[in-house]
């Protein structure tokens, strides 16, 4: 169609006038959502606290830990003492866990870390309750561990190490840590070495399953908790920030975008 005066214009396509929105990154969305989950943990490589710190954080401080020992530990003493009835040492359990969701609640945490812990408890409990049985009360422990360590493992084989999209989110590096070798390289034994810690929870704690003896394995899955998971924070912790010194961050972000300036 042509103006008085003016050159002919073509019509604009319905595909020009519309550009539909880019598909969403995968990498960089899993990326986000294991990054968050590390700084809501305390373990933001960027925030340069002293390694004792970030474990601390990482473990929750104080409430933490009792939240994540006592349960069990409570289960463990009172079934040791009075096996029978079951239901005693499992109610005592899920009561603690009970206690502390109500704690947080009341002090406005969110809902899901304030009920995540004691749903878990509870259906432990309530599997043991259901089948008589006191080492059913590790049962859904096993499935965690065995979940965690197979995603993990197979992120390393496959190139997509989750630990280095985790990091490299948090550095801004969601896709250059792969560039390089000694980040990959790093960052794919870590991740295995945290997988190894999910498969020997299993390797150790799974024959005294099958062998009834609920008091080892008590005891064992208290031992292979936070003393392993607080040394594994640690590890990583010191291997991102030997990746990513904060000295080297500092004169990225200093020198100038501008080489004429």
């Amino acid at each position: 169609m042509s103006t008085a005066g003016g050159p002919e214009r073509p019509a604009e396509s319905g595909a020009e006038q519309y550009a539909p929105p880019p598909a969403p990154d995968a990498v960089q969305s899993l990326g986000a959502a294991l990054g968050g989950a590390a700084q809501r943990l305390g373990i933001d490589p960027a925030s340069g606290a002293s390694t004792g710190h970030v474990v601390w954080r990482a473990m929750g401080g104080w409430r933490g830990v009792l939240e994540s020992v006592l349960p069990s530990a409570a289960f463990l003493v009172i079934y040791t003492l009075r096996p029978e009835p079951l239901w005693l040492s499992l109610v005592v359990s899920v009561g603690l866990a009970a206690v502390f969701s109500v704690i947080r609640l009341l002090q406005r945490s969110p809902a899901a870390s304030a009920l995540g812990g004691l749903v878990a408890v509870a259906v432990a409990a309530g599997l043991a309750l259901w089948t008589g049985r006191g080492q059913d009360n590790f049962v859904p422990g096993f499935f965690t561990n065995a979940a965690y360590g197979t995603v993990l493992l197979v992120s390393a084989l496959v190139g997509w190490a989750l630990i280095g999209l985790a990091a490299g989110f948090l550095m801004g590096d969601v896709r250059g840590w792969r560039q390089e070798p000694r980040k990959r390289r790093a960052f794919s034994w870590l991740t295995i070495a945290w997988a190894a810690l999910f498969f020997a929870r299993l390797a150790v704690q799974l024959p005294l399953y099958f062998s009834g003896n609920v008091q080892a394995l008590g005891t064992l899955k208290l031992v292979m908790g936070l003393p392993l998971f607080a040394p594994m924070v640690a590890l990583t912790w010191l291997v991102v920030r030997a990746l990513y010194p904060a000295g080297r961050d500092a004169e990225a972000v200093e020198e100038p975008s501008d080489p004429a300036s």
